[in-house]
């Protein structure tokens, strides 16, 4: 028995139309992601203790590397900066902190108005654009060590003038 009831046709072009207007959702670095690299430290440590626990000729490595990770992990909760060629050069934590310029760049020690990075915030500048590039410069919302943008929206020391300098 034959069906009467007319076919239905969705045309390809429109459902087309309505995937190209919708906005691609925001490509995420695991990179940018402090959790996710805390993670990764933490991940390492345990095989670490697992490879320790269970293969007593690697143990003084495996203990050794831990001991590294647990470095890693203390400068990635405490969001603290450093050139850790500067730090096998010189034999010195303090000398190796990194310094920024208002803009966020990395700048060697001694340059003029250059402060670590976890110094900065919103007083220092004059203008939201100035704030912003430092802001994006220092690693942005996930590395907003200096809490320039507290609502995490993206957009640093809104309170500013929106003017340029």
């Amino acid at each position: 028995m034959e069906s009467t009831e007319p076919e239905v046709k969705v045309s390809a072009p429109a459902a087309t139309k309505e995937a190209k207007s919708a906005p691609a959702p925001a490509k995420v670095s695991w990179r940018n992601n402090k959790k996710v690299r805390l993670g990764v430290l933490v991940a390492l440590i345990v095989i670490a203790g697992l490879v320790a626990f269970f293969f007593e000729k690697a143990r003084l490595w495996m203990f050794g590397l831990i001991a590294l990770l647990m470095v890693g992990v203390g400068m990635e909760a405490t969001n603290t900066d450093y050139d850790l060629g500067k730090m096998m050069e010189t034999k010195s934590i303090s000398q190796s902190k990194v310094l920024r310029d208002k803009s966020g760049n990395v700048v060697p020690a001694g340059t003029a108005g250059a402060k670590y990075t976890d110094e900065y915030n919103c007083d220092d500048f004059d203008t939201q654009p100035e704030a912003q590039q430092f802001f994006v410069n220092a690693g942005g919302v996930k590395g907003d060590t200096n809490r320039l943008d507290g609502n995490k929206d993206g957009d640093a020391c809104e309170s500013l003038p929106k003017g340029a300098k």
